[in-house]
């Protein structure tokens, strides 16, 4: 249950060593509605103590991921290299508390001991001479790492807010080390202080930390702080069950931007995939945050399937502004000319009625784009008959006078086909093959007026000639 007086705070904690993961992305996704369903605060920190592999430009993709999807995180960004004293300071406390101590194992040492557990075909758990002997005896030649003097006694138990309760034996853990002999913290005891002195009181993350999460309780116990709750969340998984690679699909956030897809689509795809509240599908971000709780996430791991993304992403581009949709195309095209863009612009509510992605959508409005003289594809080609080419000089004729919308273009094509008993389409298609190259487009009216009508009597004409 929680506290009425309680100030909920999350936190997502990335490590810098590669791109953002669309397994992550969830994860800060939960992380910050349930903080904003309970009007807390949600944190980030950047785990960035693995110096030789973490690097600022994958620290930035990161950054740029969470803002393109909208999930925008309280106060500033803690770097947790920045924290090293801290930490420090808090595993010479527990040294000196005696919930600590100091280890002198050489490398050759642990190596054989590892070596003697494979050999009598047995887990390899730590058991140091050093726990309990006299530091006196200490070689002089050995920098001491320090290790958290972990209970041999009894369990250490999680109450897992997804996992329900987990247990383990403490005889199954081993004195984890907390500060390395260089004096920098191991990650266990590094993420044990940032969300304590975080004030993190929900931590919520991939399942595959749940053993973490035995270590963690250690430390928190053995320093006397309240354990924040945690929700270890399943992971996800591609659609054959197997752990979800570049082999299924795009995985990390910016593919899934620069393949055309919508932030808010993919966020109620995420939010959906391992969460559910009945058979609410389609919610908008407020409606995601008026009802996510950690009591609608499963425990199963969750399969991405793409093509429902790809068609609830169609849903989400249908409903999109369309000067947004605008300048994400032309910024795809590499359109500056105004008069291109205005084309674009104009078409846009028939250009998105079919496209399912951005890049589907870029690819459809590149014929506005196009200069004479240009190319028709195999089917646009064949419409060009000679037949149809005096049509279309006939239909050049007949538009280039009067007004030039919608409905008198729509008027004057059926004037056309009444005249020559065709039906509408025979006069439509070599259009809109002269228009744009090739065989599809929106509605031909529609797609003349936003060519305008120099431009569209210029590409028939070309056509026709």
């Amino acid at each position: 249950m929680l506290r009425m007086d309680m100030t909920i705070r999350t936190r997502f904690a990335p490590s810098p060593t590669g791109l953002l993961h669309i397994g992550g992305a969830r994860t800060a996704l939960f992380n910050y509605l349930f903080s904003r369903h309970y009007g807390g605060e949600f944190l980030l920190r950047v785990e960035d103590t693995d110096r030789e592999r973490s690097t600022d430009a994958a620290t930035q993709v990161i950054l740029e991921g969470l803002e393109w999807l909208g999930i925008r995180h309280d106060g500033q960004t803690v770097f947790q290299s920045s924290r090293q004293s801290r930490h420090a300071e808090v595993a010479w406390q527990m040294l000196e508390a005696g919930h600590a101590y100091r280890c002198y194992l050489s490398p050759a040492e642990l190596t054989a001991m590892r070596e003697q557990a494979a050999a009598e075909k047995r887990p390899f758990r730590l058991v140091s001479p050093w726990r309990d002997r006299d530091p006196a005896d200490a070689p002089s030649d050995v920098k001491p790492v320090i290790r958290l003097r972990a209970p041999r006694e009894g369990e250490t138990v999680v109450e897992d807010l997804v996992q329900g309760t987990v247990r383990v034996a403490n005889v199954e853990l081993d004195d984890m080390i907390i500060l390395r002999s260089d004096g920098t913290p191991t990650y266990q005891h590094a993420v044990v202080v940032d969300d304590h002195d975080m004030a993190i009181t929900h931590v919520i993350r991939g399942d595959d930390h749940l053993t973490n999460a035995f270590r963690q309780s250690q430390v928190y116990q053995a320093n006397g702080w309240d354990i924040p709750r945690f929700a270890h969340i399943p992971l996800i998984h591609g659609a054959d069950g197997a752990k979800l690679s570049k082999r299924h699909g795009a995985v990390s956030v910016l593919e899934f931007r620069e393949q055309g897809f919508l932030p808010e689509a993919l966020c109620n795809y995420l939010l959906r995939l391992g969460w559910g509240h009945g058979d609410a599908e389609i919610l908008s971000r407020d409606e995601a945050i008026a009802l996510f709780d950690l009591d609608g996430v499963g425990r199963a791991a969750s399969r991405m399937d793409y093509a429902k993304l790809t068609n609830l992403n169609a849903h989400y581009l249908r409903q999109a502004d369309n000067d947004r949709l605008t300048a994400d195309v032309v910024a795809r095209l590499g359109v500056t000319d105004p008069a291109v863009i205005a084309r674009v612009r104009a078409l846009m509510p028939g250009l998105r009625e079919r496209a399912r992605t951005m890049v589907e959508l870029a690819a459809s409005a590149t014929f506005l784009t196009r200069v004479l003289p240009f190319d028709f594809d195999m089917k646009a080609a064949a419409l060009l008959t000679p037949e149809a080419k005096v049509m279309l000089a006939e239909v050049a004729t007949t538009l280039e006078s009067g007004p030039f919308t919608s409905e008198a273009i729509d008027a004057a094509l059926r004037g056309i086909a009444e005249a020559s008993g065709r039906k509408l389409g025979q006069v439509a298609q070599p259009i809109r093959a002269a228009l744009t190259g090739t065989t599809t487009s929106p509605p031909i009216d529609a797609t003349l007026v936003a060519l305008g009508r120099d431009e569209a009597l210029a590409r028939i004409r070309a056509a026709a000639a």
